[in-house]
């Protein structure tokens, strides 16, 4: 799916680590009608769905016919009638071997669109309702598993369409009409045939969905916990090496697959015995044809050339049943899949579990007056009371925030690492609920305020927010899907990336790696701060912009934030500026230094400098590093 599909909501999307590991993580057995509510999410067209089947239907339609045409044609030609006699069944013959071919492929082109229009149906369906939703739904998973769950896990919903229920249907559709036609040349061996294609077709696939069942309770929770150990692992190997949690994690991930080996083993046994039962069925119906067939020749209750029809035929009719196994084993992914779908769209879609603090509609008379406003009052104004921020369940990182954002001011929050200051920006951004005080949009809380509403005024970009594997245009078009050529060039010169757009091969339409693999930390983080700017957002919310970068670069990304153009209807930018650089804070209007878990000391940068004397010795410190 194109990044420019992405709803603005998502134009930055902050990973952080999660305080648990989201729903669905424990092994559990997916609700009745949960594939059944994922595939409507699906949207297909019914019509699509009738056509695909009647395609494949005569598809493996035209196997069997062919299989019976040939049996004829080689019986009756060994009795060496006139040549004549043998044409209409050599057409035949060449007709089904040709149609099979043909209906298989538009069989294939019906499903397989049928299949990816609900994929991005479902796909968009998601981002749309995470969006709206509550962010705790995202911040409660971690990213890897995110990732999976948006993206595998929505293809494993999709291809039950084609993989699960198409086959099925078919298969359905099939062996009524090759059991009627068997029936019609010699009615015992139609009665066996349809029994042992009973026995294949019903027996088997349950067999095998009740292995695909154990081995997916048994594996879901354990590919969830690979898929996020992994891509942690990928993303953070140097932090993990450092802080002596590497070998954990690694531990952590051999866990996790020898976890997912015992599920698929658990799972092993039942899918042999339903691989044996299908094969024994086939054997089955030909024989009792052979036997109840060969005496029905010498009495005269069957022609010769008829019995090699109903001792061949069955042999092409089985091969609609040998796909059922497999279908149900897709029908169980996919149901679980679709679990994890659901409870993602049930938790953003949730009742709010936020602490009374943070749901109050207005503040009560004789709350701390919030500082005096900065910037154009006209905009929308982000206004914290008493902030106390932090993760459910943890102590508050931060405590005792007031702050006025309006378009136009400049505000930046420094301090010493661990001090909570991401944290705060995600509170303010509303992805986090306050654990104390509130935080106003306008006057109305984050929590109640109407999401839109949010997401059109306030946009946060943190330090690990995503890149998609696509062009550098389509990932700055996340935050706007209408940005123009010329503005992402623009964009990219402010950030200090004109230079680096312009040794791209491909310039703009130069596909990046997934999650910007093949760019530097500073130029992803340069990357993510342009497409900041080209959202429409009056209010913007940085974390760390000049991580990464040298000093000079650092300053100078800085620089250009500090006087980033206004939107597109003149509204100039209100800034949050979270930085380790200090001396490019002078622009600010005001400097929150944060310290021991609260506001330390506000002021201009001037101000902390000459009063504060931790603020001052860090700014000396930086000055002479860079002489």
């Amino acid at each position: 799916m194109s990044a420019a599909r992405v709803p603005a909501t998502v134009a930055a999307p902050v990973a952080v680590p999660p305080p648990a590991a989201g729903p669905t993580a424990a092994r559990t057995r997916p609700p009745r009608g949960t594939l059944r509510r994922a595939v409507r999410l699906l949207d297909v067209d019914p019509r699509r769905v009738a056509l695909a089947v009647l395609l494949g239907t005569l598809a493996l339609g035209s196997a069997v016919a062919l299989a019976a045409a040939s049996a004829w044609l080689i019986a009756r030609a060994s009795q060496m009638p006139p040549v004549l006699q043998l044409s209409v069944a050599t057409v035949a013959v060449r007709a089904f071997g040709i149609g099979r071919g043909l209906m298989r492929y538009l069989e294939r082109l019906v499903s397989h669109d049928v299949a990816l229009r609900g994929m991005a149906t479902l796909r968009t369906t998601l981002y749309d309702r995470l969006a709206a939703g509550s962010p705790q739904a995202l911040l409660a998973v971690r990213r890897g598993d995110l990732l999976a769950r948006v993206g595998a896990d929505v293809d494993a919903v999709g291809d039950v369409v084609v993989r699960g229920l198409l086959p099925a249907a078919v298969a359905a559709a099939l062996g009524v009409g090759t059991s009627v036609a068997m029936a019609l040349f010699w009615p015992p061996a139609g009665l066996a045939l349809a029994l042992c294609l009973l026995a294949a077709g019903v027996l088997a696939p349950w067999l095998s969905a009740r292995g695909a069942r154990t081995a997916e309770e048994r594996g879901v929770a354990a590919r969830a916990r690979m898929s996020a150990t992994s891509l942690g692992v990928l993303d953070d190997a140097g932090p993990l090496a450092v802080s002596g949690r590497l070998p954990h994690e690694l531990d952590a991930l051999r866990a996790a697959d020898a976890d997912l080996a015992r599920a698929a083993d658990a799972g092993a046994r039942p899918a042999a015995l339903a691989a044996g039962i299908g094969q024994l069925a086939v054997g089955v119906a030909v024989l009792v044809a052979l036997v109840t067939g060969v005496p029905a020749v010498g009495a005269g209750l069957l022609a010769p050339v008829e019995l090699a029809v109903v001792v061949l035929t069955p042999l092409a009719a089985f091969e609609a049943t040998s796909l059922l196994p497999a279908a149900a084993v897709q029908v169980q992914r996919s149901r679980a899949a679709a679990a994890r779908i659901l409870a993602l769209l049930d938790a953003a879609a949730g009742s709010d579990e936020r602490p009374a603090a943070a749901r109050a509609v207005a503040p009560e008379p004789g709350d701390v007056p919030a500082p005096p406003p900065t910037g154009d009052p006209s905009g929308p104004t982000l206004v914290a009371r008493g902030l106390a921020c932090g993760w459910p369940g943890r102590p508050p990182a931060v405590t005792d925030v007031d702050l006025r954002l309006a378009p136009g001011s400049r505000l930046a929050v420094a301090g010493p690492s661990g001090e909570g200051k991401t944290t705060l920006l995600l509170t303010l951004a509303g992805l986090l609920a306050p654990v104390a005080g509130t935080v106003t949009l306008d006057g109305v809380p984050l929590g109640t305020a109407d999401r839109a509403t949010v997401v059109r005024s306030v946009v946060v970009t943190g330090e690990d927010a995503h890149v998609f594997g696509t062009s550098v245009l389509e990932n700055l078009r996340v935050a706007r899907g209408d940005v123009t050529p010329e503005e992402a060039r623009s964009a990219l010169a402010r950030t200090g990336l004109g230079a680096w757009l312009e040794g791209l091969p491909d310039g703009l339409d130069t596909v990046l790696g997934s999650d910007a693999r093949t760019v530097s930390g500073g130029e992803r983080r340069r990357l993510l701060l342009a497409r900041a700017l080209l959202s429409d957002a009056p209010l913007l919310l940085v974390d760390e912009p000049g991580e990464h970068l040298d000093p000079t670069t650092a300053d100078a990304v800085l620089d250009a934030l500090w006087h980033a153009p206004a939107t597109r209807d003149g509204t100039p930018r209100g800034l949050v500026v979270v930085s380790h650089r200090l001396t490019s804070l002078a622009t600010a209007d005001e400097v929150l230094w944060v310290t021991g878990g609260q506001v330390a000391a506000r002021g201009t940068h001037a101000h902390l400098v000459d009063h504060v004397p931790g603020y001052g010795e860090a700014v000396r410190a930086e000055e002479r590093e860079q002489t």
